[in-house]
């Protein structure tokens, strides 16, 4: 067990199988279907809807958003049938960022993705779905923030402090797969950052010793699922001695009774999360007023204390400062810019022949 490692590869196997829509009532939800991006695009589609009708809304969502969306949507439900008389069904799909990307891309008419990272939304705008300028949303697009975190067992039994902790003997660590989980970009720049800002803390920026770093964690990692969720559930199944994910998601499974520690390492990395939506098929469904109005919601403060009471930590200055004392921020904080921003990032950390890509050739078939 102990050398089998799971990569998570993006096929179109797993987008058919993990693709998962349910329509969402004031109430009750319908059972989940499983079905592939084409078939559920048509389930999706609806005409412009009367006034006092019915409106069908897709959301196509990376998997950590779930619970938040679990409280929001009837929220939203609710006071639009308030304002218009219109009742709003929801037709939900949540699985890993750069899956949802991908099936949006085949034809799975989402109307609204709040995905994990911004690259995912920009893959979507160069297939020309989405032609509105989604940065000039309310800040820049993003919904909810969070850092790069360590979830441990109840005592820390390992006592790990940071990432560098990650890469002792005997120490089992769990993360997405980058390849499919939008997620596991943000857990990766953050253990990158941690070694380029160690680096210059002792006297020079060096990537080689961020580069060491990441791939020291790396020959320790049991696990590599295919989103920030499945490596959850991984964890939450006995499997590994720490993980490496987003904060709010820590802080939803300590409050549900989860016998987890939380670690911020003194080096870690901001976290923001995107939503765009989608023209190409708001126009096809004729849902626009609705849907835009749901994309609006978001930036609520009702919906904006939904993702704080989840652990995100709140775009909304207001909000955010009723949740500051939730969260800690470390000294050695650092943003996308740090390491040169997105473009800079998915070239040299991500793409052919980059750093992630050398370090899975030099650990050899995981």
């Amino acid at each position: 067990m102990r050398n089998k490692k799971t990569l998570g590869t993006l096929t179109a196997v797993l987008l058919t199988a993990s693709l998962s829509l349910t329509a969402c009532g004031t109430a009750d939800k319908t059972p989940s279907s499983s079905a592939s991006p084409q078939t559920t695009a048509a389930a999706g589609s609806t005409p412009k809807a009367a006034e006092g009708g019915t409106v069908t809304i897709t959301i196509g969502a990376y998997s950590i958003l779930k619970d938040s969306f679990d409280q929001i949507l009837p929220k939203f439900k609710e006071e639009w049938k308030k304002k218009t008389g219109q009742t709003v069904e929801f037709k939900e799909s949540y699985q890993a960022s750069g899956s949802q990307a991908t099936a949006i891309i085949q034809g799975f008419e989402a109307d609204i993705a709040p995905l994990s990272l911004e690259g995912d939304i920009q893959k979507i705008v160069e297939k020309g779905l989405i032609t509105n300028d989604w940065k000039s949303k309310p800040h820049g697009g993003m919904i909810t923030g969070s850092i790069a975190a360590i979830g441990v067992r109840e005592g820390n039994p390992k006592g790990i402090k940071d990432f560098a902790d990650l890469t002792k003997s005997g120490v089992e660590v769990l993360i997405p797969n980058p390849s499919t989980s939008g997620g596991a970009k943000w857990d990766i720049n953050a253990i990158y950052g941690a070694g380029l800002k160690a680096s210059e803390a002792a006297g020079k920026k060096d990537p080689e010793q961020a580069k060491k770093l990441l791939a020291d964690v790396y020959k320790n990692i049991k696990v590599l699922d295919k989103s920030g969720a499945d490596s959850l559930t991984t964890f939450d199944k006995g499997v590994g001695d720490a993980i490496v994910t987003y904060e709010n998601e820590l802080i939803a499974r300590i409050q549900s009774g989860k016998k987890y520690v939380e670690v911020i390492p003194q080096y870690t990395t901001s976290i923001e999360n995107p939503v765009a939506l989608i023209d190409k098929n708001v126009d096809k469904h004729g849902n626009r007023e609705a849907a835009q109005a749901f994309l609006d919601y978001l930036w609520s403060p009702e919906a904006q204390k939904v993702f704080a009471d989840k652990g995100f930590r709140p775009v909304d200055p207001t909000i955010a400062k009723q949740y500051e004392k939730n969260y800690t921020n470390p000294s050695g904080l650092f943003d996308i810019k740090y390491l040169g921003g997105w473009d800079q990032v998915n070239k040299e950390l991500y793409g052919k022949g980059a750093i992630w890509e050398t370090i899975l050739a030099q650990g050899g078939a995981k």
